[in-house]
């Protein structure tokens, strides 16, 4: 398989994403170096708010998490940040949201969202985005949970991850198809069509 050519289904469109009323966003707390980084997460903040859907984020008051949660705040929405005691300094806790909550470490902070929300999304972001974005993966492909997990390849920023997600299933090394366990999106505008469009199945 071949995820640049292969055209993916949204595989969970349907009555499910009725039931997302909170959505797990892992993303980074620098700006990134292109301007649709930025671009993507305030369209994603407004789509939230528009659509109802409480944002769980780290609750870093920096880079794209601040311009996540700003544009949930700004048009109306909620906004629940965890943050641990250690990245208070760190990523600048957001002292414009609906609630902040501080966990004593990392992982208190990583399962906390998880119990949280209803899906998880992943915008660009450097270690601590991709190590949330697996660890949910991991507990899905395990049944600990079965929560929909969205990757938003925002401008080519996650083709290599991509690519080297093919090799694991070229390689044997995965238990199923990774269109299972995850939805690729090009832009919010396409998370927004599966939760609005019940029927219909859009395709990259």
């Amino acid at each position: 398989m071949n995820f640049e050519d292969k055209q993916i289904c949204f595989p969970f469109a349907g009555n499910l994403f009725k039931m997302i009323q909170s959505l797990a966003v892992f993303c980074g707390s620098k700006n990134g170096m292109e301007r649709i980084y930025s671009e993507h997460a305030a369209e994603l903040g407004r789509s939230l708010a528009k659509n109802q859907i409480k944002l769980v984020y780290g609750g870093g008051g920096n880079g794209i998490m601040k311009i996540l949660a700003d544009n949930v705040m700004k048009n109306g929405g909620t906004v629940i940040g965890i943050i641990p005691k250690i990245l208070m300094d760190w990523e600048h806790q957001h002292k414009g949201i609906s609630q902040l909550i501080i966990t004593d470490d990392i992982h208190s902070r990583k399962k906390a969202m998880y119990d949280m929300c209803d899906a998880a999304l992943a915008l660009a972001g450097g270690f601590g985005t991709l190590d949330e974005l697996f660890e949910m993966l991991t507990w899905n492909q395990l049944s600990i949970h079965n929560k929909k997990v969205f990757l938003m390849n925002s401008g080519g920023f996650y083709d290599h991850l991509i690519a080297h997600i093919s090799l694991l299933q070229r390689n044997g090394f995965l238990y199923e198809s990774p269109e299972k366990r995850i939805t690729f999106l090009k832009d919010p505008s396409e998370f927004e069509y599966i939760l609005n469009n019940e029927d219909q199945n859009p395709k990259l």
